[in-house]
């Protein structure tokens, strides 16, 4: 009777590998963590401190939909200095997560197809499916490059959205102006959607983030404070495009997941302002230190952002890879999680240097067996 009641659409879905892993590694006694998608400081004292008085004020109950209209003031006017002269609209929504299932549940129809880049972060595939669409997947190995031309190629009467990251999670690709342009273009060519996930923006090594609304004012980019300021609880993201669409995913908040919790809401008054520079060279310099003591065993496309490297697993196999590394106590992700290919493992660099350093030791030992 129970199997009756469940929803064919969730024979679509499998459970995270990520979550997969830590069940694998529950009985490990002091693992090395280099598997979390989690920055390792925690949330700014003022930012917590806000949250407290905001808390303390009895600032907890619902707001209006669209987000309390100081945050989303402050925000939008963020946004217009960064796209002068773009009517752009703005919601705050419960996370990233929440802001890219309004925009897909807001766009996407039956048999509708979405264009997405392998590897990719793991929930897109599943919202796809969720909002009745179909993921169309583009192949960007060895190097995770954009090629345009395949974008083009891929391109149907049934295609209705882009979606990408940038920097990507799981393989720290930045991608650059050029792409940037280049994918902003064919959306507008061919009345497409593209949703430009933003949520590492944060964390770009090689100057300014470019975005591709810089070229097309209907880019929807979502965004938020969960990576850039230890945020990743408290559900406070937001999503900047092309009024009419802005207002179909508020009209979808309200019966869905209604607001952004309020008291973090107040609190993201001060994120706003927080200065991530001090974050971004530390894991910069991390991100280098783990590059010179593995480039030489691994094969690795050197990252640009976020705090992700997505090395090639030694024998090609990376679920077997990642089984073995578990028997050191090192926890690391397969690619398959990421991907229709079981060839990389994705390891984060958002730890402590002695972790880090414990798990070059692993990797190294690794890498140099037979396999």
């Amino acid at each position: 009777m129970v199997s009756r009641w469940i929803a064919s659409r969730m024979a679509k879905i499998e459970s995270s590998g990520i979550r997969k892993i830590f069940e694998l590694a529950r009985s490990i006694k002091d693992p090395i963590n280099l598997s979390l998608g989690l920055p390792d400081f925690d949330v700014p004292e003022e930012i917590r401190e806000a949250a407290k008085r905001a808390i303390d004020s009895r600032k907890n109950a619902y707001t209006v939909t669209q987000g309390i209209p100081a945050l989303r003031e402050k925000l939008l006017a963020i946004v217009q200095a960064k796209f002068p002269g773009q009517d752009r609209d703005l919601v705050v929504t419960s996370g990233t997560s929440g802001g890219l299932v309004l925009a897909l549940m807001s766009v996407i129809d039956p048999g509708d197809e979405v264009i997405v880049f392998d590897p990719y972060f793991v929930m897109y595939p599943h919202l796809v499916s969720l909002a009745g669409g179909v993921p169309v997947f583009i192949d960007t190995y060895p190097d995770f490059s954009i090629d345009p031309g395949k974008v083009q190629k891929a391109i149907t009467p049934k295609t209705k959205a882009i979606l990408f990251n940038n920097p990507a999670n799981p393989t720290g690709k930045a991608y650059d102006s050029e792409t940037m342009k280049a994918l902003a273009v064919l959306a507008k060519e061919n009345n497409l959607l593209l949703v430009s996930d933003e949520v590492y923006s944060a964390f770009h090594y090689d100057g300014e983030m470019d975005s591709p609304a810089n070229y097309n004012p209907d880019v929807l980019v979502v965004d938020g404070f969960s990576k850039s300021c230890a945020m990743t609880g408290w559900r406070v993201g937001f999503a900047h495009g092309p009024p009419h669409l802005i207002q179909e995913m508020i009209k979808l908040q309200q019966f869905t997941f209604v607001c952004s919790p309020s008291p973090f809401q107040e609190a993201a008054l001060e994120a706003v302002n927080f200065d991530t520079q001090k974050i971004r060279e530390s894991y910069s310099q991390k991100l280098n230190f783990m590059i010179s003591e593995l480039q030489e065993d691994y094969e690795i496309n050197t990252p640009g952002g976020a705090f992700y490297i997505f090395p090639k697993a030694p024998g090609g196999q990376a679920t077997r890879f990642v089984e073995r590394a578990l028997q050191e106590k090192l926890m690391v992700i397969p690619g398959i999680t990421f991907s229709r290919q079981d060839t990389h493992f994705r390891l984060s660099y958002a730890t402590s240097q002695e972790t880090l350093e414990k798990g070059v030791g692993v990797l190294r030992k690794l890498a140099r067996q037979t396999w």
